[in-house]
Protein backbone atom coordinates (compact mmCIF):
# COMPACT_ATOMS: atom_id res chain seq x y z
CA UNK A 1 0.00 0.00 0.00
CA UNK A 2 1.32 3.14 -0.53
CA UNK A 3 0.24 7.02 -0.05
CA UNK A 4 -0.30 9.43 -2.53
CA UNK A 5 -0.82 13.39 -1.09
CA UNK A 6 -2.11 15.66 -3.39
CA UNK A 7 -1.47 19.48 -3.41
CA UNK A 8 -3.19 22.11 -5.22
CA UNK A 9 -0.73 25.41 -5.04
CA UNK A 10 -1.72 28.03 -2.78
CA UNK A 11 -3.53 31.34 -4.08
CA UNK A 12 -1.55 32.72 -6.45
CA UNK A 13 -0.92 36.52 -6.83
CA UNK A 14 -2.02 38.75 -10.21
CA UNK A 15 -0.97 41.90 -9.02
CA UNK A 16 1.73 42.06 -11.91
CA UNK A 17 -0.19 41.20 -15.01
CA UNK A 18 3.05 41.62 -17.23
CA UNK A 19 4.25 38.17 -15.16
CA UNK A 20 4.08 35.16 -17.20
CA UNK A 21 1.43 32.59 -15.75
CA UNK A 22 4.56 30.81 -15.13
CA UNK A 23 6.33 33.25 -13.20
CA UNK A 24 3.49 34.38 -10.42
CA UNK A 25 4.05 34.08 -6.51
CA UNK A 26 1.78 33.56 -3.92
CA UNK A 27 -0.65 36.40 -2.94
CA UNK A 28 -0.84 37.33 0.53
CA UNK A 29 -3.76 34.51 1.52
CA UNK A 30 -1.51 31.50 -0.38
CA UNK A 31 1.46 32.85 1.78
CA UNK A 32 -0.72 32.06 5.00
CA UNK A 33 -2.63 28.85 3.70
CA UNK A 34 0.69 27.04 2.25
CA UNK A 35 1.89 26.46 6.41
CA UNK A 36 -1.52 26.14 7.61
CA UNK A 37 -1.85 23.01 4.99
CA UNK A 38 1.59 21.90 5.91
CA UNK A 39 0.45 22.43 9.63
CA UNK A 40 -2.17 20.13 8.90
CA UNK A 41 -0.50 17.70 7.51
CA UNK A 42 1.88 16.99 10.00
CA UNK A 43 -0.91 17.05 12.43
CA UNK A 44 -2.65 14.21 10.73
CA UNK A 45 0.74 12.42 10.65
CA UNK A 46 0.79 12.60 6.76
CA UNK A 47 5.32 13.22 6.18
CA UNK A 48 5.81 12.68 2.59
CA UNK A 49 9.19 11.37 2.06
CA UNK A 50 9.14 12.86 -1.72
CA UNK A 51 8.17 16.18 -2.58
CA UNK A 52 7.46 16.48 -6.26
CA UNK A 53 6.38 19.89 -7.55
CA UNK A 54 5.81 21.70 -10.53
CA UNK A 55 8.22 24.39 -11.34
CA UNK A 56 5.94 27.32 -11.56
CA UNK A 57 6.95 29.88 -9.01
CA UNK A 58 3.63 29.19 -7.08
CA UNK A 59 3.65 25.82 -6.65
CA UNK A 60 7.56 26.17 -5.92
CA UNK A 61 6.73 28.17 -2.86
CA UNK A 62 3.92 26.14 -1.91
CA UNK A 63 5.99 22.94 -1.43
CA UNK A 64 8.67 24.68 -0.05
CA UNK A 65 6.09 25.30 3.08
CA UNK A 66 4.87 21.71 3.31
CA UNK A 67 8.80 20.39 3.10
CA UNK A 68 9.07 23.30 6.13
CA UNK A 69 6.23 21.65 7.92
CA UNK A 70 6.34 17.67 7.23
CA UNK A 71 10.27 16.74 6.16
CA UNK A 72 10.35 15.31 2.34
CA UNK A 73 12.93 16.48 -0.36
CA UNK A 74 11.84 18.38 -3.24
CA UNK A 75 12.19 17.56 -6.39
CA UNK A 76 10.85 20.08 -9.29
CA UNK A 77 9.65 18.63 -12.98
CA UNK A 78 8.04 20.32 -15.30
CA UNK A 79 6.02 18.10 -17.10
CA UNK A 80 3.80 19.18 -13.26
CA UNK A 81 2.80 22.21 -14.82
CA UNK A 82 -0.45 21.99 -16.15
CA UNK A 83 0.03 18.34 -16.57
CA UNK A 84 -2.99 16.14 -17.22
CA UNK A 85 -3.80 13.13 -14.81
CA UNK A 86 -1.96 10.54 -17.25
CA UNK A 87 1.43 13.02 -17.33
CA UNK A 88 1.25 13.28 -13.57
CA UNK A 89 0.87 9.43 -13.85
CA UNK A 90 3.85 8.87 -15.38
CA UNK A 91 5.56 11.40 -13.86
CA UNK A 92 5.25 9.35 -10.67
CA UNK A 93 5.88 6.21 -12.61
CA UNK A 94 9.46 7.64 -13.34
CA UNK A 95 10.82 9.70 -10.50
CA UNK A 96 9.52 7.32 -7.22
CA UNK A 97 11.42 4.59 -5.88
CA UNK A 98 10.05 1.34 -5.19
CA UNK A 99 10.82 2.07 -1.35
CA UNK A 100 9.42 5.49 -0.75
CA UNK A 101 5.99 4.96 1.47
CA UNK A 102 4.29 8.67 1.00
CA UNK A 103 4.60 10.96 -1.91
CA UNK A 104 3.42 14.33 -2.32
CA UNK A 105 2.26 15.95 -5.72
CA UNK A 106 2.11 19.46 -5.90
CA UNK A 107 0.46 20.97 -9.21
CA UNK A 108 -2.48 22.59 -10.78
CA UNK A 109 -6.13 22.18 -11.70
CA UNK A 110 -7.86 20.80 -13.86
CA UNK A 111 -5.40 17.78 -14.05
CA UNK A 112 -5.11 17.18 -9.89
CA UNK A 113 -9.15 16.79 -10.31
CA UNK A 114 -8.86 14.70 -12.57
CA UNK A 115 -6.26 12.50 -10.72
CA UNK A 116 -8.42 12.32 -7.45
CA UNK A 117 -10.95 11.03 -10.03
CA UNK A 118 -8.87 8.92 -11.82
CA UNK A 119 -7.40 7.09 -8.79
CA UNK A 120 -10.71 6.84 -7.39
CA UNK A 121 -13.90 7.60 -9.19
CA UNK A 122 -14.48 10.20 -7.07
CA UNK A 123 -14.91 13.91 -8.30
CA UNK A 124 -13.67 16.51 -5.94
CA UNK A 125 -13.11 19.58 -6.42
CA UNK A 126 -9.68 21.03 -5.22
CA UNK A 127 -9.54 24.51 -4.15
CA UNK A 128 -6.57 26.39 -4.09
CA UNK A 129 -4.14 24.76 -1.10
CA UNK A 130 -6.63 21.42 -0.53
CA UNK A 131 -4.76 18.70 0.36
CA UNK A 132 -6.17 15.05 -0.44
CA UNK A 133 -4.89 11.76 0.63
CA UNK A 134 -4.95 8.32 -1.55
CA UNK A 135 -4.42 5.39 -0.60
CA UNK A 136 -2.99 3.28 -3.06
CA UNK A 137 -3.35 -0.54 -3.48
CA UNK A 138 0.37 -0.86 -5.37
CA UNK A 139 3.27 -2.36 -3.83
CA UNK A 140 5.49 -0.25 -5.80
CA UNK A 141 5.10 3.22 -7.90
CA UNK A 142 6.23 1.54 -11.41
CA UNK A 143 2.73 -0.12 -10.91
CA UNK A 144 0.74 2.84 -10.51
CA UNK A 145 -1.70 3.22 -13.75
CA UNK A 146 -4.83 4.42 -15.18
CA UNK A 147 -6.93 1.01 -13.94
CA UNK A 148 -5.27 1.15 -10.28
CA UNK A 149 -8.66 1.95 -8.08
CA UNK A 150 -7.08 3.96 -4.71
CA UNK A 151 -9.26 5.17 -1.81
CA UNK A 152 -10.02 9.01 -1.19
CA UNK A 153 -8.74 8.99 2.38
CA UNK A 154 -9.33 12.53 3.48
CA UNK A 155 -9.55 16.05 1.99
CA UNK A 156 -8.83 19.48 3.64
CA UNK A 157 -9.22 23.17 2.85
CA UNK A 158 -7.55 25.87 3.93
CA UNK A 159 -10.97 27.35 4.70
CA UNK A 160 -11.58 24.83 7.60
CA UNK A 161 -8.64 25.94 9.01
CA UNK A 162 -9.66 30.21 9.45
Amino acid sequence: MKTLLVLRHAKSSWDDSALDDHERPLNARGEKDAPRMGQRARDEGLCPELIISSDAVRARLTAAAMAAATGGQILLDARLYHASAAEIIAALKSLVQRDVATVMIVGHNPGLEQLIAQLTGEWEPLPTAALAQIALPIAQWSDLDTAIRGTLVALWTPKELR
